[in-house]
């Protein structure tokens, strides 16, 4: 990645040479596979092999993860909305990628929900590091009531929070918001 993420010219020369896609499918083989998705994972990989090219979700998912991280989410989104409107579906780490990048800016706060809600009901669950971001983008906001809904929500959806896993999502972090969230989740 560039020394300045905001040099998207470059972010998109490194994802169209040699290695840059490749590296891109790596990533996301691996955090499939960190999630115990490994059918998702291993399906990656077989396009891969088979078809010899990349899935268009490889693509798709890199452009929107630059844009997030070069703190863009606006037009992550906009990728995500032309991603979807060109056939292709996002797996869950499309769906973490866009979600993180949604969590950044508070007024794009109510469409990371959104995304939340979708790739629940799609049959996909967040990891830790998927819904802490919203949850903690909520406590930065002081929208603890709206927190608490949104947990209802995603628990009848069959969600559990992984009390160690939020807690080293939020290793580095402390404070209020840090507190806010953990009492949102385990009631602590």
């Amino acid at each position: 990645m560039p020394k300045d993420p905001k040099d998207l010219q470059e972010i998109f020369h490194n994802l169209r040479s040699g290695d840059g896609m490749f590296n891109h499918a790596v990533k996301m083989f691996d955090g499939l596979s960190k999630d115990g998705l490994t059918h998702e994972a291993l399906e990656l990989f077989s396009q891969i092999k088979d078809k010899g090219h990349m899935p268009d979700v490889v693509s798709h998912t890199a452009v929107i993860e630059a844009y997030a991280n070069a703190g863009q989410p606006k037009e992550a989104l906009k990728v995500y909305l032309r991603m979807l409107s060109s056939g292709v579906s996002p797996n869950a780490y499309t769906y973490s990628v866009l979600i993180k990048g949604l969590a950044f800016d508070p007024k794009l706060l109510r469409d990371a929900q959104k995304y939340v809600m979708e790739m629940m009901d799609k049959g996909m669950r967040p990891n830790a590091g998927t819904y802490t971001a919203v949850f903690e983008a909520l406590a930065r906001e002081q929208n603890v009531e709206e927190a608490r809904a949104f947990l209802e929500k995603m628990k009848a959806k069959g969600l559990v929070p992984d009390e160690k896993a939020v807690r080293e999502v939020l290793n580095n972090k402390r404070g209020p918001v840090f507190r806010t969230v953990i009492n949102i989740l385990f009631g602590k």
